[in-house]
């Protein structure tokens, strides 16, 4: 029904950057907040970076100064500019969306994952 799809992950050296971006499709109505998480190996998910409609964002606080989100509306995708990586930055970065799709019963909001893109830092 709603599919996110990731790109931009890779291999870099420490200090370089990469760009990160997700495309939501499918039968949408709306999205209100969009987000990254990451998890590395042997760690829990966490959240990385997340914007709402109206554009306002949050940051770990990790990759405050680093990292920047942003997102258009019009095409159903967020973005994640990363800047300065670490080695600890290496992980699994997951995209999050919060859909809302029309039913018979109204609108409903459901919160959708992508597959996921290896983000690899290199000491």
């Amino acid at each position: 029904q709603v599919q996110l799809v990731e790109s931009g992950g890779g291999l870099v050296q420490a200090g370089g950057s990469l760009r990160l971006s997700c495309a939501a499709s499918g039968s949408i109505f709306s999205i209100n907040a969009m987000g990254w998480y990451r998890q590395a190996p042997g760690k829990q998910r966490e959240l990385v970076a997340a914007i709402i409609s109206g554009g306002s964002t949050n940051y770990a606080d990790s990759v405050k100064g680093r990292f920047t989100i942003s997102r258009d509306n019009g095409k159903n995708t967020v973005y994640l500019q990363m800047n300065s990586l670490r080695p600890e930055d290496t992980a699994v970065y997951y995209c999050n969306a919060e859909v809302v799709l029309r039913t018979d019963w109204g609108n409903k909001q459901y919160r959708y994952w992508g597959q996921g893109t290896q983000v690899t830092v290199s000491s």
